[in-house]
């Protein structure tokens, strides 16, 4: 393998940067045949084709993502280098993930914890929308997608699901909601407003199999996506939530909030999702390794 040559890098990542070679070229005073000619010489170093055409764009391969995260490293190693001599730069790897928007924050932090506060590793956290994100996934531009909802998978989109924990759900209010007298889930179910997910999440497919179950129409006070905003209509005591113990994990612990009952078959499960790829990045597996929990 030839030596790395830092110019040919750093046109890449600029190359990578504006997604077009006639773009880059412009904005480095380069003919757009000399900065290909540059680029083919990079990948002949490395071994591997960095670019994959779309149209008039430019798509980074797997290999050119790791070729651009490993740039960037050197690059800041450098800048670093030029304004101290002490020892600040070290590189650091990143684990690039995606979160949906929805997803409890508390099982975010709970999956990215082993990570947290090591210094050789920078964590990148994204929300999105599930199809924002797969698309992100499929593209590279993350490593992995924190999903409560199971991705749809066939030949074209294999992805692989990392089930991470099976939550239960319970009913959780404020004391003086509940008062001090115990009630049965049927009672809490028939008296209290509650708060609940919308119609089309699988937790709320679950609760309204119980409640068909039981014979029981519930009032419904607020349906809401967002886990924080229904974390934080239960503590305005709007009604009683409906929702996984780890999304409040801290009220109740504050006492803040009270767990007055657990729902029978009625869980949410929390997943990892990942695409098959050639050079998988070292931390996911580390991570998920250690992120099965609940």
């Amino acid at each position: 393998m030839a030596p790395l040559n830092l110019h040919h890098l750093r046109l890449f990542r600029a190359v990578a940067s504006d997604g077009t070679l006639t773009g880059a070229a412009r904005g480095l005073n380069l003919s757009q045949s000399a900065l290909s000619t540059q680029i083919k010489a990079l990948e002949k170093s490395l071994g591997h084709d960095l670019f994959e055409r779309r149209g008039r764009g430019l798509i980074m391969t797997e290999a050119g993502r790791i070729a651009l995260d490993h740039a960037e490293a050197i690059f800041r190693t450098a800048d670093d280098l030029t304004a101290t001599l002490r020892e600040t730069g070290r590189g650091r790897r990143a684990l690039r993930v995606g979160a949906l928007a929805t997803l409890s924050r508390n099982f975010q932090m709970q999956f990215v914890r082993p990570l947290i506060g090591r210094p050789d590793v920078e964590v990148v956290l994204r929300s999105g929308s599930q199809a924002e994100l797969l698309r992100g996934l499929e593209s590279l531009v993350f490593d992995v997608v924190l999903t409560n909802l199971a991705p749809p998978r066939d030949a074209a989109t294999p992805w692989l699901v990392h089930r991470l924990a099976e939550q239960r759900v319970s009913l959780i209010g404020t004391s003086a909601r509940l008062g001090q007298v115990p009630r049965t889930i049927q009672e809490l179910l028939l008296q209290e407003p509650l708060i609940l997910p919308p119609p089309e999440t699988a937790l709320r497919a679950a609760f309204d199999a119980l409640t068909s179950r039981l014979n029981i129409v519930p009032m419904i006070a607020a349906e809401v996506e967002d886990m924080a905003m229904l974390r934080l209509l239960a503590r305005e005591n709007a009604g009683l939530a409906v929702i996984p113990p780890i999304v409040v994990q801290d009220e109740l612990a504050a006492g803040l909030l009270v767990e007055a009952a657990r729902l029978d078959d009625v869980t949410e499960t929390f997943q990892a999702v990942t695409a098959a790829r050639r050079f998988p990045n070292p931390l996911l597996s580390e991570v998920l390794a250690q992120g099965r929990f609940g």
